[in-house]
């Protein structure tokens, strides 16, 4: 049986590296970004941003929510006081739920000696897998300063999906005796569908191909795009249980999991075949 396409459903930059990856891999892979990235835009989250970015060595960690997360903090004009050199000198930790975030990190000039992420075979990558590996950093008083990223919708919707994994971060940290705030450093959006993209959408909602889902709110949008569309001959493979459980609640008749890992995409794909 011939293997099946997969739409990639990740940002564009980040779609196009899965795509290549896949297609090395003899998969017939096509990117369908279902969420669109920029700079924050919101004069009161960028001035913000900047005092995180001046106070840097006030931090025991910076923990990185996506690898957007960490290009975005890093890309601003302003000069930033956190670089290749003074990361080590002001012993400030850079967590990452993921390898795709930590290779983010290391792309913007941090060490990788100060990163810090899961085990490289944790059952997922995230924030549960990544607290196992550097709760014994936090102590009292120690600041961890979350960067990540917000909904552009007006009334913030999905907020509360995207940010389960690091609310439950900051709940395991202040329960540490440590300190946590947050700041904004990119924005996500609904992306448009040109009549190509929805044509594709349509075709692949019942062809057999696979999704692969790595957002709960990329399931959000693509519900939105089409919401005539029956998802009930449509199958998933999601890169985490709660982007499962997005994935049922939308209609999709076939749902499976696999861990974000490129080796592990592969051979759930090729064993659903």
């Amino acid at each position: 049986m011939p293997l099946p396409r997969v739409i990639v459903t990740r940002p564009a930059r980040e779609a196009a590296h899965w795509v290549d990856q896949l297609s090395a891999h003899g998969l017939d892979a096509v990117a369908l970004p279902l969420i669109g990235i920029g700079p924050c835009t919101d004069p009161a989250a960028q001035q913000a941003l900047a005092q995180a970015r001046a106070r840097l060595a006030g931090y025991r960690a910076l923990m990185f929510v996506s690898g957007n997360a960490a290009t975005y903090f890093f890309a601003s004009k302003q000069p930033l006081p956190l670089d290749r050199q003074a990361l080590p000198a002001i012993k400030t930790r850079a967590w990452a739920p993921g390898p795709g975030t930590a290779a983010a990190l290391v792309q913007a000039g941090v060490p990788p000696s100060q990163i810090d992420g899961p085990a490289p075979d944790a059952a997922q990558f995230d924030s549960e897998s990544l607290w196992q590996q550097v709760h014994g950093q936090i102590g009292a008083g120690d600041r961890v300063l979350i960067v990540r990223g917000r909904s552009a919708t007006p009334d913030g919707a999905h907020e509360s999906v995207q940010g389960t994994g690091r609310d439950w971060l900051a709940q395991q940290i202040t329960a540490a005796g440590g300190q946590v705030d947050f700041v904004v450093a990119y924005q996500r959006g609904a992306p448009t569908f040109h009549a190509a993209e929805r044509a594709l959408a349509q075709q692949a909602a019942q062809d057999g191909s696979v999704w692969l889902l790595s957002s709960s709110e990329a399931v959000a949008h693509l519900a939105q795009a089409l919401p005539g569309q029956t998802w009930a001959a449509a199958q998933a493979l999601a890169t985490h249980p709660r982007i499962a459980q997005a994935a049922r609640a939308v209609g999709f008749g076939t749902v499976r999991e696999c861990r974000p890992a490129l080796a592990d995409v592969v051979a759930s794909i090729e064993s659903g075949a």
